[in-house]
């Protein structure tokens, strides 16, 4: 039994009722937790840093979202010590491409993020659309890109392949924003072609089970073939899972507007040495160029390419007994977290000392 079902049986609450105490739920949620959840420990957070600040010497300062209020907290450090200080958004603030409040809000989150980021000395953000949206929101030119990476320890850890034609993908999948239909579409139109045998196919997804995703899967008749697995029990693990893969799997943003978004599943995929398959999303945007600079998998737009791709590599595997990997391993490494901080490096250097 459904909870709207249960609230009408039990407490004569009539859906009309229910909706209204629905939108005053996420009305005061929208306050309780403005500007995010853990607002909660500005406070502490600014008493840790002064008590940090009083007995080290700190010569400049990192903050990174999300949570945004890391900079609110860098913000108060800065105005009271006077330290250069670098706001770094791994997700943008206001503009953020999966923004879960109302235009109402955005105005107010976008006049916080103004007035906090504007005692920033330089930021940070992970694709060159957002560096050219924070320039224009800002009216500023200090505005750096620093990508995602991934940890070059963690490129060191092997797996055997599967035996199958294995395809994974790993992480969150938000419903309404990425889709796997095309890729659902263009797998069961190979299988009725008789292109690939779906006795040799195992799709696999880890991360949450969800019922929309079951649901898909059920209406293009995979069930035999795409499976959820759940959350693995550690990192490793789900690393493993990634490296023992013929194929990585990986769904696009579905935004006309977005052409900056930058998973950081795509650079786990990178670390893995797995060829990606890249599904969905509009074209020309960063995650396109990156697997064209880096040689590291396919960037598939419509089924028919979907199809294209699945096809030449099922017939690799066929006749070799698995999909080879031909990624640039010395444009890869630009992505590891060592690069990453030797750009951060750079850009903390130019406060000088």
């Amino acid at each position: 039994m459904g909870m709207k079902v249960q609230a009408e049986r039990y407490f004569g609450i009539t859906s009309s009722r229910a909706l209204i105490l629905k939108s005053l739920l996420r009305f005061s949620k929208n306050i309780l937790y403005y500007p995010d959840r853990d607002r909660f420990w500005k406070s502490s957070g600014i008493k840790l840093g002064m008590k940090i600040l009083k007995n080290n010497p700190v010569d400049a300062m990192i903050s990174s979202s999300a949570p945004v209020t890391s900079h609110l907290i860098a913000k108060e450090l800065k105005v009271k010590y006077g330290i250069p200080w670098v706001a770094d958004l791994r997700d943008l603030w206001s503009q953020n491409h999966n923004y879960p409040y109302n235009y109402i809000r955005n105005i107010i989150d976008r006049r916080l993020e103004l007035k906090t980021l504007s005692f920033a000395d330089a930021l940070v953000t992970v694709s060159q659309p957002w560096v050219n949206k924070l320039k224009i929101l800002h009216k500023r030119k200090s505005v750096y890109l620093i990508t995602n990476g991934f940890d070059p320890d963690e490129a060191n850890i092997t797996a055997p392949l599967t035996t199958n034609f294995t395809i994974t993908h790993t992480g969150t999948i938000y419903e309404g924003k990425q889709s796997p239909d095309k890729f659902f579409i263009a797998l069961k139109e190979l299988i009725s072609e008789g292109a690939l045998k779906s006795d040799e196919i195992e799709v696999r997804f880890y991360g949450i089970n969800e019922v929309w995703l079951e649901n898909r899967i059920k209406k293009y008749g995979l069930l035999k073939i795409v499976k959820q697995y759940g959350r693995v029990p550690s990192r490793n693990e789900f690393l493993k899972k990634q490296r023992e893969s013929q194929l990585l799997l990986l769904l696009n943003w579905e935004d006309k507007r977005e052409k900056g978004y930058f998973p950081l599943k795509l650079f786990e995929y990178l670390a893995s040495k797995r060829p990606i398959l890249a599904v969905g999303g509009f074209g020309n945007d960063v995650i396109s160029k990156l697997l064209s600079e880096t040689k590291a998998g396919f960037y598939t737009k419509e089924v028919d390419e979907v199809k294209r791709v699945l096809k030449k590599l099922y017939l690799e595997y066929k006749y070799c007994g698995k999909v080879s990997y031909d990624g640039s391993i010395e444009v890869i490494n630009k992505y590891n977290y060592r690069e990453i901080a030797r750009k951060y490096a750079e850009i903390l250097n130019t406060f000088g000392s």
